[in-house]
């Protein structure tokens, strides 16, 4: 993973965790972050996030996704 991808994915981790989101919000917010699909399949990919089905599926960190973030807050 590069440093750049690594960046764009904790960021995508911060934002879920900053409060409730759905899918909807997901393809709003990240419509003009390139590459915004390849960071959020990679992160679905790799475990560190979850979504329920459907269009409005609610957005959730996973206990992988709370650990890398929270690696990157100590090492800060």
């Amino acid at each position: 993973m590069t440093a750049a991808h690594s960046f764009l994915t904790l960021q995508l981790l911060e934002w879920i965790a900053e409060k409730p989101r759905t899918y909807v919000d997901l393809m709003e917010a990240w419509k003009t972050s390139c590459p915004r699909l390849s960071i959020w399949e990679d992160a679905c990919a790799d475990g560190l996030v979850g979504w329920e089905r459907g269009r409005e599926g609610a957005l959730h960190l996973t206990d992988k996704g709370r650990r890398r973030l929270q690696a990157r807050v100590v090492a800060d």
